[in-house]
């Protein structure tokens, strides 16, 4: 079997190479404009925050990612807009919060997009760039994000042929001589976790092998730190990956003048992170390197979010950025040219991603504070239930109820706000990074929630945030439950008849108030 395996690699390899000879012989010659524009790759990674040894986690290694950083500007405090896949990923495509275009969920729940939004490959393709995606896209309608180039289109979950993403991405680096962008989105490290494939990582590290569970769960278990272990397998795989495309990259003698920029979707998947508005859930690792433009070895201390994403490929791409995008290009700040804070917070939505998930929040970040507002906060938050009871193996990594019980009160409190969260949670990140006691009721803190509360409705005022409209978040609760009741399994993801209405409302009023 693994003979064949060989063979067939070897034989596909080979038609790619051909493919690709093909392909180079057909292309018209290149015009000194595209020869002056800068090839972009962009590499993002499953369920996985800053747990890379360059982001001082000893338990993992990651030489290339740390090597990628050496070169390049590692950012300490990046985010992303939502810490699920779908509407984290509908922000890199278009540049707008979840809210703003629609995508407020996951795509296999059949959560869409508003229309006539106008997405990454689109600006690129007009300014003459050749497009490729190896992985999946995961935004409703996908005929909206049209790359040229997309040869493998599951999320491979299974990690099955893990060398088919070198292989796919060397055909594209050779296909031709213009400007490219190509966006390599690895399975690593979304559950189900893997401890070794393929040979990676050469040893993998069992629950003994690590120092303890990820600091933001905050308790402790073997269980618990086997599951630490297989992710950081994960996060190894992952690094090896990343070699192998850049290697690639650098074979195909264009990678001198390729921006590299290299962020997770998301936190990853154990309580209180993935599906939740806690830094474990939104907090990402974000290295960029630009051979020539970079800073070498710069850390960046500034807040960027994924919202900042689009406007940074657009303007390195040389493509004017458009006025309605509420994000900022990181262009100085990622060459070292920044004089100031380019920005003071950042935002994040989460409805809940299905469903059956259904807990609407909206949050706020400086340096040092976060505010959570928990919109329908008479809901107790059913994540907490899908993880300490592991409904769906997505969630076998959750803390069970009897490791909570085992913990300190600090903690046990931490996860009765997590199961029953107020309409607002505020936290000091300075003297609590991991969010586990909320102050939103201490009297010396009144005056920063009440300052972060102001910011946080201007924000959705300014972003024309739909969820502000209490007769509309009324009537996506009502939509919610319907659904719930209809099909208690889900089966709507089954019917081809069904449909959101939440699309037509949102977009009534977004144009009645400001348009996009």
């Amino acid at each position: 079997m693994k003979k064949q395996l060989l063979n067939y690699k070897s034989i596909f390899i080979g038609s790619v190479m051909v493919a690709a000879l093909v392909s180079c012989s057909l292309q018209q010659p290149n015009t000194n404009n595209d020869k002056e524009k800068v090839n972009i790759l962009l590499i993002v990674s499953e369920d996985n925050g800053p747990e890379l040894s360059c982001y001082g986690v000893k338990d993992v290694k990651t030489p290339v990612l740390d090597g990628l950083a050496s070169r390049g500007v590692r950012f300490e405090n990046a985010f992303v807009t939502y810490s699920v896949c779908s509407p984290s990923r509908g922000t890199i495509f278009t540049g707008l919060y979840p809210h703003q275009n629609g995508q407020i969920g996951l795509a296999t729940h059949k959560y869409r997009m508003l229309p006539n939004i106008k997405t990454l490959p689109v600006f690129l393709k007009e300014a003459g760039y050749r497009t490729g995606c190896l992985g999946k896209i995961h935004v409703n309608p996908e005929p909206d994000i049209p790359f040229d180039y997309h040869p493998i289109k599951d999320a491979n979950f299974g990690r099955k042929d893990l060398w088919r993403y070198d292989a796919f991405a060397d055909s594209f680096f050779h296909q031709s001589d213009k400007p490219f962008f190509l966006m390599v989105n690895y399975p690593d490290a979304h559950f189900p976790l893997k401890d070794q494939v393929e040979g990676m990582p050469a040893k993998p590290m069992t629950g003994e092998d690590v120092s303890g569970p990820l600091p933001f769960i905050g308790a402790d278990s073997y269980r618990l730190r086997a599951y630490t272990a297989q992710y950081y397998n994960s996060i190894e795989r992952l690094d090896e990956m990343v070699g192998k495309l850049l290697q690639r990259l650098d074979q195909s003698g264009k990678a001198n003048n390729t921006l590299v920029i290299y962020l997770g979707d998301h936190g990853a998947q154990f309580s209180r992170g993935k599906c939740s508005s806690y830094d474990a859930g939104l907090k990402v690792p974000l290295i960029i390197y630009w051979p020539g433009k970079t800073s070498k070895g710069l850390v960046q201390k500034e807040l960027v979010s994924s919202i900042d994403l689009l406007p940074t490929i657009l303007e390195t791409a040389g493509i004017v950025v458009p006025e309605n995008l509420p994000g900022k290009s990181w262009t100085n700040l990622m060459t070292g040219k920044a004089e100031k804070e380019e920005r003071e917070f950042v935002y994040a939505d989460n409805e809940g991603s299905a469903p059956m998930f259904y807990h609407p929040q909206r949050s706020i970040r400086s340096s040092r504070y976060k505010l959570i507002h928990n919109l329908v906060p008479e809901m107790d938050d059913p994540h907490f239930t899908f993880y300490a009871n592991h409904i769906g193996h997505h969630f076998d990594g959750g803390t069970e109820e009897k490791e909570i019980e085992a913990s300190s009160q600090q903690i046990q409190d931490s996860y009765k706000t997590f199961k029953h969260p107020p309409e607002y949670e505020l936290y000091d990140l300075e003297k609590d990074p991991y969010e586990f006691t909320n102050v939103a009721d201490n009297p010396a803190y009144q005056s920063t929630l009440e300052s972060l509360k102001k910011q946080l409705q201007q924000w959705q005022k300014e972003t024309t945030d739909p969820l502000s409209d209490k007769k509309i978040l009324a009537k996506m609760t009502d939509e919610v439950n319907a659904i719930n009741k209809k099909y208690p399994k889900q089966e709507y993801t089954k019917d081809s008849t069904f449909q959101w209405q939440y699309p037509d409302y949102f977009e009534k009023y977004i144009k009645a108030h400001k348009g996009r």
